[in-house]
């Protein structure tokens, strides 16, 4: 498999803290509350600022209940379920981030089609993977730092869902905020990277901050939880591109041992 990019370069990681990241970021947002967007809406800037779109479709893998639909949520700054259900069918949830090329300086506006789909809807239903696979440009596969048996499984699923299929591949450790009581320790983290050479994203399992009316405040405060992902997935996904259109080199391919 194609070693991935180093993080930071392709995108300026701290962009979205200087001045002109602010102005960017703030057409996702509305009353310091990330807007939510649906599949036919995008983003408006003011004029006469313009910015080219990149369109990505990600599939969300993993075992019931490591978190698959919180961390869409927390991503797309929604409220971030308390209680555990099962996804039933396919969710779909689209995630606008803007960030800075590197190598450019040119603004780009990454947009995120996340597929999310219960795991028993996937057994149940002979059609639903193929659909989530279908055009994919990357996977997320999840485990819980508090569910061993969700990190064993992960290499069946990379074997499973992904198998062949082209498209970046990255692996999030959720309820990281729960590390004291973890089941997976740092060892075997350092030997599953070792081994599979795929970029290895922490992300707490908590809710953001909580205005007096129960409200989630998921402005600033939710992005910075979340920005190391969402920056992750625009590295992987912009680097793929330029190699497949040639203005990169492919990178030797490595296989697991």
């Amino acid at each position: 498999m194609a070693r991935p990019p180093v993080p930071g370069s392709v995108v300026v990681s701290n962009w979205h803290e200087s001045a002109e990241g602010k102005e960017y970021l703030a057409c996702i947002l509305r009353k310091n509350r990330r807007r939510v967007f649906g599949l036919l809406e995008r983003p408006v800037l003011p004029p006469p600022v313009s910015i080219d779109t990149a369109s990505y479709k990600i599939f969300v893998s993993g075992k019931s209940g490591v978190g698959k639909t919180a961390l869409v949520a927390k991503l797309a700054g929604l409220e971030v379920p308390v209680m555990h259900h099962e996804t039933t069918g396919i969710q779909t949830t689209v995630v606008f981030w803007p960030a800075k090329l590197q190598a450019s300086g040119r603004v780009v506006m990454f947009r995120f089609e996340f597929w999310d789909c219960g795991e028993s809807a996937l057994r149940k239903f002979d059609h639903m993977l193929p659909a989530c696979m279908e055009n994919t440009d990357a996977f997320l596969f999840l485990f819980s730092f508090t569910d061993r048996a969700s990190f064993e499984d992960l290499p069946g699923q990379l074997a499973h869902i992904a198998g062949e299929a082209p498209g970046v591949r990255m692996v999030v450790g959720s309820k990281f905020d729960q590390y004291m009581h973890t089941d997976v320790p740092e060892r075997d983290l350092s030997a599953f990277r070792q081994a599979w050479e795929l970029p290895l994203l922490r992300v707490k399992s908590v809710p953001g901050r909580r205005l007096a009316d129960g409200r989630t405040l998921d402005g600033w405060a939710g992005l910075a939880d979340v920005v190391h992902i969402l920056n992750g997935l625009a590295e992987q996904l912009w680097h793929q591109d330029q190699v497949a259109a040639g203005l990169l080199p492919n990178p030797p391919e490595s296989a697991p041992e």
